[in-house]
Protein backbone atom coordinates (compact mmCIF):
# COMPACT_ATOMS: atom_id res chain seq x y z
CA UNK A 1 0.00 0.00 0.00
CA UNK A 2 1.42 3.48 -0.72
CA UNK A 3 2.65 5.52 2.24
CA UNK A 4 1.29 8.52 1.37
CA UNK A 5 -1.84 9.67 -0.07
CA UNK A 6 -2.50 10.62 -3.67
CA UNK A 7 -5.21 13.19 -4.39
CA UNK A 8 -7.36 12.92 -7.51
CA UNK A 9 -6.09 15.78 -9.64
CA UNK A 10 -3.43 18.75 -8.47
CA UNK A 11 -2.21 21.42 -11.29
CA UNK A 12 1.04 21.37 -12.93
CA UNK A 13 2.24 24.67 -12.58
CA UNK A 14 5.96 25.71 -13.18
CA UNK A 15 8.37 28.62 -13.62
CA UNK A 16 7.01 30.28 -16.59
CA UNK A 17 3.84 30.53 -15.09
CA UNK A 18 5.29 32.23 -12.25
CA UNK A 19 7.15 34.36 -13.63
CA UNK A 20 4.49 35.48 -16.02
CA UNK A 21 2.78 36.11 -13.11
CA UNK A 22 5.20 38.26 -11.50
CA UNK A 23 5.68 40.56 -14.66
CA UNK A 24 2.34 41.04 -14.47
CA UNK A 25 2.04 42.73 -11.31
CA UNK A 26 5.21 44.60 -11.78
CA UNK A 27 3.30 46.03 -14.91
CA UNK A 28 0.90 47.71 -12.98
CA UNK A 29 -1.66 45.57 -15.16
CA UNK A 30 -3.07 43.16 -12.56
CA UNK A 31 -6.79 43.22 -14.46
CA UNK A 32 -8.13 42.89 -17.76
CA UNK A 33 -5.29 44.27 -19.93
CA UNK A 34 -2.85 43.49 -22.64
CA UNK A 35 -2.04 39.68 -21.23
CA UNK A 36 -5.25 38.40 -20.84
CA UNK A 37 -5.79 40.18 -25.01
CA UNK A 38 -2.74 37.78 -25.59
CA UNK A 39 -3.98 34.78 -23.87
CA UNK A 40 -7.44 35.52 -25.96
CA UNK A 41 -5.67 35.90 -29.14
CA UNK A 42 -3.26 32.45 -28.72
CA UNK A 43 -6.15 30.47 -27.19
CA UNK A 44 -8.01 31.69 -30.75
CA UNK A 45 -5.03 30.53 -32.82
CA UNK A 46 -5.06 27.02 -30.72
CA UNK A 47 -8.73 25.89 -31.40
CA UNK A 48 -8.81 27.64 -34.83
CA UNK A 49 -11.25 30.78 -34.08
CA UNK A 50 -11.43 34.63 -34.89
CA UNK A 51 -13.45 35.39 -31.83
CA UNK A 52 -12.18 34.49 -27.92
CA UNK A 53 -13.38 36.26 -25.27
CA UNK A 54 -11.04 35.40 -21.34
CA UNK A 55 -13.19 35.31 -18.44
CA UNK A 56 -13.63 34.15 -15.02
CA UNK A 57 -15.27 30.68 -14.90
CA UNK A 58 -16.94 28.92 -17.65
CA UNK A 59 -19.81 29.11 -15.22
CA UNK A 60 -19.97 33.24 -15.76
CA UNK A 61 -19.33 32.44 -20.10
CA UNK A 62 -22.20 30.38 -20.23
CA UNK A 63 -24.29 32.83 -18.06
CA UNK A 64 -23.09 35.33 -20.86
CA UNK A 65 -23.49 33.49 -23.94
CA UNK A 66 -27.15 32.72 -22.90
CA UNK A 67 -27.91 36.13 -21.85
CA UNK A 68 -26.42 37.52 -25.25
CA UNK A 69 -28.47 35.14 -27.27
CA UNK A 70 -31.70 36.41 -25.24
CA UNK A 71 -32.94 33.95 -23.20
CA UNK A 72 -34.92 35.46 -20.70
CA UNK A 73 -37.90 33.95 -18.28
CA UNK A 74 -40.12 31.41 -19.28
CA UNK A 75 -37.98 29.69 -22.20
CA UNK A 76 -36.52 26.76 -21.64
CA UNK A 77 -32.67 25.41 -22.41
CA UNK A 78 -31.97 21.58 -22.81
CA UNK A 79 -29.39 20.46 -20.78
CA UNK A 80 -28.01 17.05 -19.94
CA UNK A 81 -28.93 15.89 -16.34
CA UNK A 82 -25.23 14.32 -16.30
CA UNK A 83 -22.98 17.19 -15.54
CA UNK A 84 -22.36 19.96 -12.95
CA UNK A 85 -24.68 22.36 -11.44
CA UNK A 86 -23.37 25.36 -12.73
CA UNK A 87 -24.51 24.21 -16.69
CA UNK A 88 -28.23 24.06 -15.21
CA UNK A 89 -27.73 27.05 -12.28
CA UNK A 90 -26.88 29.51 -15.15
CA UNK A 91 -30.27 28.95 -16.81
CA UNK A 92 -32.34 29.05 -13.73
CA UNK A 93 -30.53 32.96 -13.14
CA UNK A 94 -31.86 34.08 -16.35
CA UNK A 95 -35.92 32.73 -15.37
CA UNK A 96 -35.68 30.14 -17.58
CA UNK A 97 -36.42 26.27 -17.37
CA UNK A 98 -33.59 24.11 -17.43
CA UNK A 99 -35.59 20.80 -19.91
CA UNK A 100 -32.92 17.90 -18.72
CA UNK A 101 -32.48 15.03 -20.76
CA UNK A 102 -30.84 11.53 -20.21
CA UNK A 103 -27.05 10.72 -21.67
CA UNK A 104 -25.83 7.51 -23.50
CA UNK A 105 -23.87 4.97 -22.36
CA UNK A 106 -20.69 7.04 -23.17
CA UNK A 107 -21.77 9.69 -20.56
CA UNK A 108 -22.52 12.17 -23.33
CA UNK A 109 -26.20 13.44 -24.36
CA UNK A 110 -27.32 12.52 -27.41
CA UNK A 111 -28.97 13.95 -30.59
CA UNK A 112 -32.17 12.06 -30.23
CA UNK A 113 -32.75 13.17 -26.70
CA UNK A 114 -32.49 16.58 -27.51
CA UNK A 115 -35.20 16.42 -29.96
CA UNK A 116 -37.42 14.32 -28.10
CA UNK A 117 -37.33 17.36 -25.66
CA UNK A 118 -37.38 20.56 -27.85
CA UNK A 119 -41.47 22.13 -27.35
CA UNK A 120 -42.23 26.05 -28.82
CA UNK A 121 -40.66 27.47 -25.72
CA UNK A 122 -37.26 25.86 -26.33
CA UNK A 123 -34.50 28.79 -27.01
CA UNK A 124 -31.44 26.84 -26.71
CA UNK A 125 -29.37 23.83 -26.31
CA UNK A 126 -26.54 23.01 -24.10
CA UNK A 127 -24.35 20.04 -24.58
CA UNK A 128 -22.00 19.21 -22.44
CA UNK A 129 -18.43 17.40 -23.33
CA UNK A 130 -18.25 14.94 -20.87
CA UNK A 131 -14.58 14.02 -19.44
CA UNK A 132 -12.70 15.47 -22.77
CA UNK A 133 -14.34 13.81 -25.06
CA UNK A 134 -16.90 15.16 -27.43
CA UNK A 135 -20.57 15.19 -27.76
CA UNK A 136 -21.78 13.84 -31.40
CA UNK A 137 -21.60 17.87 -33.03
CA UNK A 138 -22.56 16.75 -36.42
CA UNK A 139 -26.13 15.25 -35.03
CA UNK A 140 -26.54 17.54 -32.55
CA UNK A 141 -26.13 20.63 -34.77
CA UNK A 142 -28.09 19.22 -37.48
CA UNK A 143 -30.98 18.83 -34.86
CA UNK A 144 -30.21 22.69 -33.54
CA UNK A 145 -30.35 23.47 -37.84
CA UNK A 146 -33.71 21.86 -38.05
CA UNK A 147 -35.17 23.98 -35.20
CA UNK A 148 -33.70 26.90 -35.97
CA UNK A 149 -31.97 26.44 -32.12
CA UNK A 150 -28.36 28.04 -30.77
CA UNK A 151 -26.32 25.45 -29.43
CA UNK A 152 -23.87 26.97 -26.12
CA UNK A 153 -21.43 23.84 -25.85
CA UNK A 154 -20.11 23.52 -22.11
CA UNK A 155 -17.00 22.73 -23.16
CA UNK A 156 -15.84 22.77 -19.41
CA UNK A 157 -13.83 19.10 -19.75
CA UNK A 158 -12.45 19.34 -23.18
CA UNK A 159 -9.92 22.35 -24.16
CA UNK A 160 -7.83 20.42 -26.45
CA UNK A 161 -10.30 18.23 -27.36
CA UNK A 162 -11.41 17.33 -31.07
CA UNK A 163 -14.34 16.08 -33.27
CA UNK A 164 -13.70 14.47 -37.26
CA UNK A 165 -9.93 16.25 -36.81
CA UNK A 166 -11.28 19.73 -36.07
CA UNK A 167 -10.90 21.26 -32.04
CA UNK A 168 -13.85 21.91 -30.18
CA UNK A 169 -14.23 25.28 -30.60
CA UNK A 170 -13.06 25.73 -33.39
CA UNK A 171 -14.68 27.50 -36.55
CA UNK A 172 -14.81 24.81 -38.67
CA UNK A 173 -17.26 22.89 -36.77
CA UNK A 174 -19.94 25.40 -37.54
CA UNK A 175 -20.70 25.09 -40.94
CA UNK A 176 -24.88 24.93 -40.61
CA UNK A 177 -25.78 28.77 -40.09
CA UNK A 178 -26.55 28.14 -36.25
CA UNK A 179 -25.29 30.36 -33.63
CA UNK A 180 -22.85 28.61 -31.33
CA UNK A 181 -20.28 29.55 -28.78
CA UNK A 182 -18.45 26.81 -27.09
CA UNK A 183 -17.17 27.61 -23.46
CA UNK A 184 -13.83 26.64 -21.91
CA UNK A 185 -12.56 26.29 -18.26
CA UNK A 186 -9.52 26.94 -16.30
CA UNK A 187 -10.40 25.85 -13.15
CA UNK A 188 -7.48 24.28 -10.86
CA UNK A 189 -8.51 20.27 -11.50
CA UNK A 190 -9.18 21.52 -15.63
CA UNK A 191 -6.14 19.96 -18.16
CA UNK A 192 -4.83 23.49 -18.25
CA UNK A 193 -5.84 26.18 -15.57
CA UNK A 194 -5.50 29.68 -14.24
CA UNK A 195 -6.67 29.13 -11.10
CA UNK A 196 -10.22 29.91 -11.89
CA UNK A 197 -10.89 31.47 -15.66
CA UNK A 198 -12.69 30.32 -18.55
CA UNK A 199 -12.92 31.49 -22.12
CA UNK A 200 -15.61 31.37 -24.96
CA UNK A 201 -15.29 30.94 -28.80
CA UNK A 202 -17.52 31.80 -31.39
CA UNK A 203 -17.85 32.43 -35.10
CA UNK A 204 -20.55 35.08 -34.60
CA UNK A 205 -19.50 38.57 -34.44
CA UNK A 206 -22.52 39.99 -33.46
CA UNK A 207 -22.69 37.51 -30.41
CA UNK A 208 -19.25 37.85 -29.84
CA UNK A 209 -19.57 41.70 -29.32
CA UNK A 210 -22.82 41.30 -27.20
CA UNK A 211 -21.04 38.47 -25.26
CA UNK A 212 -18.24 40.94 -24.72
CA UNK A 213 -20.64 44.00 -23.52
CA UNK A 214 -22.00 41.15 -21.00
CA UNK A 215 -18.45 40.06 -19.50
CA UNK A 216 -18.04 43.99 -18.17
CA UNK A 217 -21.07 45.73 -16.86
CA UNK A 218 -22.51 46.32 -20.39
CA UNK A 219 -20.16 49.17 -20.77
CA UNK A 220 -19.45 50.39 -24.50
CA UNK A 221 -15.84 50.93 -24.21
CA UNK A 222 -13.57 47.83 -22.56
CA UNK A 223 -12.15 49.06 -19.01
CA UNK A 224 -8.47 48.55 -19.47
CA UNK A 225 -8.71 50.65 -22.46
CA UNK A 226 -10.29 54.00 -20.41
CA UNK A 227 -6.81 53.98 -18.61
CA UNK A 228 -4.23 53.92 -21.70
CA UNK A 229 -2.98 56.81 -23.85
CA UNK A 230 -5.29 55.90 -26.12
CA UNK A 231 -8.40 55.86 -24.28
CA UNK A 232 -11.30 57.89 -23.03
CA UNK A 233 -13.09 58.56 -20.00
CA UNK A 234 -16.51 58.25 -21.83
CA UNK A 235 -18.59 55.06 -21.61
CA UNK A 236 -21.95 54.26 -21.80
CA UNK A 237 -24.11 51.74 -20.67
CA UNK A 238 -26.04 49.98 -23.15
CA UNK A 239 -27.15 46.57 -21.37
CA UNK A 240 -27.23 45.59 -17.98
CA UNK A 241 -23.99 43.39 -18.01
CA UNK A 242 -21.77 41.57 -15.39
CA UNK A 243 -18.57 41.57 -13.90
CA UNK A 244 -16.77 38.83 -15.70
CA UNK A 245 -14.06 39.44 -17.06
CA UNK A 246 -10.53 37.71 -16.75
CA UNK A 247 -7.69 39.53 -15.11
CA UNK A 248 -3.88 39.53 -16.49
CA UNK A 249 -2.68 37.78 -13.22
CA UNK A 250 -4.69 34.56 -14.60
CA UNK A 251 -4.38 34.78 -18.15
CA UNK A 252 -0.65 34.91 -17.30
CA UNK A 253 -0.34 31.50 -15.99
CA UNK A 254 -3.03 30.48 -18.97
CA UNK A 255 -0.27 32.14 -21.54
CA UNK A 256 2.24 29.51 -20.54
CA UNK A 257 -0.27 26.54 -19.37
CA UNK A 258 -1.64 26.91 -22.82
CA UNK A 259 2.43 26.13 -24.58
CA UNK A 260 1.93 22.90 -22.49
CA UNK A 261 -1.40 21.44 -23.01
CA UNK A 262 -0.38 18.96 -25.57
CA UNK A 263 2.05 17.74 -23.15
CA UNK A 264 -0.46 17.68 -20.67
CA UNK A 265 -2.98 16.18 -22.95
CA UNK A 266 -0.17 12.98 -23.97
CA UNK A 267 0.79 12.06 -20.47
CA UNK A 268 -3.39 12.07 -19.74
CA UNK A 269 -3.62 9.81 -22.72
CA UNK A 270 -0.75 7.64 -21.98
CA UNK A 271 -1.67 6.99 -18.57
CA UNK A 272 -5.42 6.88 -19.64
CA UNK A 273 -3.76 3.58 -21.90
CA UNK A 274 -2.39 2.05 -18.64
CA UNK A 275 -5.51 2.23 -17.12
CA UNK A 276 -7.34 0.89 -19.59
CA UNK A 277 -5.08 -2.31 -20.36
CA UNK A 278 -4.99 -3.28 -16.78
CA UNK A 279 -8.87 -3.07 -16.46
CA UNK A 280 -10.43 -4.36 -19.55
CA UNK A 281 -10.00 -7.82 -18.48
CA UNK A 282 -11.87 -7.30 -15.62
CA UNK A 283 -15.53 -8.51 -14.93
CA UNK A 284 -16.20 -6.09 -12.58
CA UNK A 285 -15.32 -2.81 -13.86
CA UNK A 286 -16.07 -1.03 -17.53
CA UNK A 287 -13.39 1.33 -19.00
CA UNK A 288 -14.60 4.54 -20.62
CA UNK A 289 -16.02 3.97 -24.05
CA UNK A 290 -13.66 5.95 -26.40
CA UNK A 291 -15.12 6.82 -29.77
CA UNK A 292 -12.45 6.72 -32.86
CA UNK A 293 -13.44 9.99 -34.69
CA UNK A 294 -13.01 12.00 -31.65
CA UNK A 295 -9.98 13.02 -29.38
CA UNK A 296 -10.29 12.33 -25.85
CA UNK A 297 -8.32 14.27 -23.73
CA UNK A 298 -9.10 12.66 -20.66
CA UNK A 299 -9.88 15.58 -17.87
CA UNK A 300 -11.39 12.35 -15.94
CA UNK A 301 -10.67 8.52 -16.14
CA UNK A 302 -14.16 7.37 -14.96
CA UNK A 303 -14.28 3.59 -13.93
CA UNK A 304 -17.86 2.24 -13.97
CA UNK A 305 -18.33 -0.63 -11.30
CA UNK A 306 -20.81 -3.67 -12.62
CA UNK A 307 -22.09 -3.70 -8.90
CA UNK A 308 -23.80 -6.69 -9.50
CA UNK A 309 -20.16 -8.64 -9.54
CA UNK A 310 -19.21 -6.66 -6.33
CA UNK A 311 -20.52 -6.89 -2.51
CA UNK A 312 -19.84 -3.59 -1.87
CA UNK A 313 -21.23 -0.11 -3.65
CA UNK A 314 -19.67 2.66 -5.07
CA UNK A 315 -19.47 4.61 -1.55
CA UNK A 316 -17.67 1.83 0.03
CA UNK A 317 -15.28 1.45 -3.28
CA UNK A 318 -14.15 5.00 -2.76
CA UNK A 319 -13.57 4.41 0.75
CA UNK A 320 -11.81 1.10 0.00
CA UNK A 321 -9.50 3.31 -2.16
CA UNK A 322 -9.75 5.94 0.56
CA UNK A 323 -7.96 3.32 2.77
CA UNK A 324 -4.95 2.68 0.28
CA UNK A 325 -4.20 6.18 0.26
CA UNK A 326 -5.58 6.67 -3.41
CA UNK A 327 -8.31 9.70 -3.74
CA UNK A 328 -11.09 9.64 -5.86
CA UNK A 329 -14.30 11.57 -6.92
CA UNK A 330 -17.78 11.11 -8.54
CA UNK A 331 -18.45 12.94 -11.90
CA UNK A 332 -21.64 13.57 -11.48
CA UNK A 333 -24.87 13.56 -9.21
CA UNK A 334 -27.37 14.07 -11.83
CA UNK A 335 -28.89 17.19 -11.54
CA UNK A 336 -32.20 16.30 -11.05
CA UNK A 337 -32.08 14.46 -8.05
CA UNK A 338 -30.55 17.93 -6.37
CA UNK A 339 -33.07 18.96 -3.82
CA UNK A 340 -33.45 22.70 -5.41
CA UNK A 341 -34.30 20.97 -8.78
CA UNK A 342 -36.10 18.32 -7.57
CA UNK A 343 -38.31 20.50 -5.15
CA UNK A 344 -38.55 23.81 -7.56
CA UNK A 345 -38.99 22.02 -10.87
CA UNK A 346 -40.68 18.51 -9.69
CA UNK A 347 -37.80 16.16 -11.15
CA UNK A 348 -38.20 12.73 -9.79
CA UNK A 349 -35.54 9.94 -9.64
CA UNK A 350 -36.33 7.63 -11.65
CA UNK A 351 -36.97 9.84 -14.95
CA UNK A 352 -33.60 9.65 -16.58
CA UNK A 353 -32.49 6.10 -15.96
CA UNK A 354 -29.33 5.99 -17.86
CA UNK A 355 -27.68 9.29 -15.85
CA UNK A 356 -29.17 7.60 -12.49
CA UNK A 357 -27.52 3.70 -13.32
CA UNK A 358 -24.33 5.43 -14.41
CA UNK A 359 -24.35 7.49 -11.03
CA UNK A 360 -24.44 4.80 -8.80
CA UNK A 361 -21.39 3.18 -10.65
CA UNK A 362 -19.54 5.67 -11.82
CA UNK A 363 -16.21 6.78 -9.49
CA UNK A 364 -13.39 9.13 -10.95
CA UNK A 365 -9.53 7.56 -10.55
CA UNK A 366 -6.59 9.81 -9.84
CA UNK A 367 -5.60 11.12 -13.60
CA UNK A 368 -3.10 14.55 -14.13
CA UNK A 369 0.31 15.23 -15.54
CA UNK A 370 2.30 15.48 -12.35
CA UNK A 371 1.29 11.48 -11.56
CA UNK A 372 4.50 9.62 -11.79
CA UNK A 373 3.85 5.93 -13.91
CA UNK A 374 4.14 4.59 -10.14
CA UNK A 375 1.71 6.76 -9.67
CA UNK A 376 -0.77 4.63 -11.88
CA UNK A 377 0.76 1.18 -10.67
CA UNK A 378 -0.31 2.15 -7.02
CA UNK A 379 -4.14 3.17 -8.67
CA UNK A 380 -4.13 0.24 -10.52
CA UNK A 381 -3.02 -2.01 -7.81
CA UNK A 382 -5.73 -0.97 -5.51
CA UNK A 383 -8.38 -1.24 -7.57
CA UNK A 384 -7.13 -4.82 -7.99
CA UNK A 385 -7.01 -5.85 -4.37
CA UNK A 386 -10.55 -4.16 -3.85
CA UNK A 387 -12.19 -6.08 -6.19
CA UNK A 388 -10.31 -9.77 -5.21
CA UNK A 389 -11.27 -8.72 -1.48
CA UNK A 390 -15.32 -7.72 -3.04
CA UNK A 391 -15.94 -9.47 -5.41
CA UNK A 392 -18.90 -12.88 -6.08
Amino acid sequence: MRKTFLPFSLPTIGEEEIAEVVDALRSGWVTTGPKTKRFEEQLAAYVGTGLALAVNSCTAGLHIALSALGIRPGDEVIVPTLTFCSTANVVVHLGARPVFVDVGEDFNVTAGAIEAAITPRTKAIMPVHFGGQSCDLDKIYAVAAAHNLPVVEDAAHAIGSSYHGMKLGSDALSSRGIRRATVFSFYATKNMTTGEGGMITTDDQDLADRMRLYALHGMSRDAWKRYTSAGSWFYEVVVPGYKDNMTDIQSAMGIHQLRKLDGFIATRQRYAGIYDRAFSGLAEVATPIVHPDRNNVYHLYVLRLNLEKLTIDRSQFIEELRARNIGASVHFIPVHMHPFYRDTFGYRKGSYPVSEKLYEQILSLPLFPGMIESDVQDVIAAVGDIIAQHNH
